[in-house]
């Protein structure tokens, strides 16, 4: 059984992906007359919080909607994701992430303008947003079915089993092993259950207490991250031309890794930013359609920055430091424990405990926020009264995830991924035309 859930998501993440999220996304950005570029600037005068207004449906700002969706997919994507993408591709992998970035910042766009376009209510009566409510509300109830499928495969595939297995492995390879404290089995159900009331306290507060958490959490470790990054490219500082023009090089002649299999980079470097900044899988558009806003074109330029920050910034400072330090080319090392080796290379002695620090609070911050998109998914199929049930299940998976070993689970939650890309693409590429006015009518009255 287990075997076949690995073949499915190896199948299912080869071409139809990459045909569904890169296709439809250039698709998306060209139609949109290539916006991420030309509406840059207003989408950050926006976040700024030049328009907020309190008094707006919704159930948190909309910097509080980018940040919890920020912490959701900044996360050990940007940290392992890279690494295995440059074991994998090589350098140019990299290329290719960011040229699905600039496309996923148009496919984010149109998803979360129609999270806030076509919101739905609860059973319990609150404004709810998300790729289920944009197929009911906006393509109508014969619809329905393919809204059941994201809610299904959003309930098994929002699960934080990853992230608590990663997390597990670093904490026991920084600080366990080394001290002889590590105690194979018995640690690794101590660590879970402990992860398991950290991600309680907040969770069970609801959405407002998550976003408040996400909203402190995500700058503090963005710059933390940020910080140690260029203390250790200031330290290679001539090599980041090459790098650069290693990266660029590499993507059209695959020579580093792949013999010159262009193809197979691409493949590597799409697959690897589609799960990094989540663009077209359906997630973000649950948050951002929580928020108060009524302008849904608004709510997509916020929501565009996302892949921006997630894929051109974040990743790129992770691939550079990987790159800068030698790592990639000498070591057996893969996931997390790659970009371990390179930070301890470029920062002897403490390199390790700062990203450790980082992984610690990505990781969380990214626990903390699939909770939500797993009880969204749940209240739209089984009602509000029942959802709350969702959250125990979702605490005690984490146990699991910590104890467990991964790789089946792994390319399960790969699979539900790629099972919910399906509906959000199909519900986004028909209602396209609707945002598209709706981006001519905003920036009218913008100019007005």
């Amino acid at each position: 059984m287990g075997q076949y859930i690995i073949d499915f998501s190896n199948w299912i993440w080869d071409t139809p992906m990459l045909v569904l999220l890169m296709g439809g996304g250039f698709i998306l950005f060209a139609y949109s007359g290539f916006l991420p570029f030309r509406h840059f600037g207003h989408a950050l005068k926006v976040v700024s919080g030049k328009y907020d207004d309190q008094n707006l449906p919704g159930q948190i700002s909309s910097r509080q909607a980018l940040s919890a969706a920020i912490a959701a997919t900044v996360g050990l994507g940007n940290i392992s994701g890279v690494a295995i993408a440059i074991n994998m591709g090589g350098p140019g992998a990299i290329f290719w992430m960011w040229v699905s970035a600039f496309v996923g910042m148009a496919t984010k766009y149109f998803t979360c303008s129609l999270a806030i376009m076509y919101r739905g209510i609860d059973t319990d009566g609150v404004v709810q947003g998300g790729p289920m409510y944009v197929i009911e509300e906006g393509m109508g109830k014969k619809w329905k079915p393919l809204a059941i499928l994201f809610s299904v495969a959003g309930v098994l595939g929002l699960l934080a089993i990853f992230q608590a297995n990663q997390l597990t492995a670093v904490l026991r390879s920084v600080l366990l092993l080394p001290n002889g404290l590590d105690h194979g089995d018995t640690t690794k159900w101590i660590l879970g259950i402990s992860m398991m009331l950290i991600v309680a306290v907040v969770i069970l507060g609801g959405i407002k207490r998550i976003a408040a958490v996400a909203s402190k959490l995500v700058p503090f470790m963005v710059l933390l991250y940020f910080a140690t990054v260029m203390i250790i490219m200031f330290k290679f500082f001539d090599q980041i031309p090459h790098m650069l023009w290693l990266i660029v090089e590499d993507a059209f002649t695959g020579n580093a890794v792949m013999g010159g299999a262009v193809g197979a980079v691409m493949v590597i470097g799409a697959r690897r930013a589609a799960f990094s900044n989540e663009a077209g899988i359906g997630t973000a558009p649950m948050v951002h359609g929580a928020s108060k806003n009524n302008e849904p074109v608004r709510e997509g330029l916020i929501a565009m920055l996302g892949p921006f920050i997630d894929t051109v910034v974040v990743c790129t400072l992770t691939a550079l430091v990987i790159l800068l330090t030698g790592v990639w080319e000498s070591t057996e090392n893969d996931g997390v424990r790659l970009t371990l080796s390179a930070f301890e290379i470029g920062l002897p002695g403490i390199g390790k405990y700062l990203l450790m620090v980082a992984v610690l609070v990505f990781a969380l911050s990214t626990m903390f926020t699939y909770s939500y998109y797993g009880h969204k998914c749940f209240n739209y199929l089984f009602g509000a009264d029942k959802a709350k049930y969702y959250n125990y299940f979702y605490l005690v998976t984490i146990v699991a995830g910590a104890v467990v070993s991964l790789e089946v689970v792994v390319s399960f939650i790969d699979g539900m991924y790629a099972i919910m890309a399906i509906p959000t693409m199909i519900s986004t590429i028909y209602l396209a035309p609707k945002v598209k006015a709706a981006t001519k009518e905003y920036f009218g009255r913008m100019k007005g």
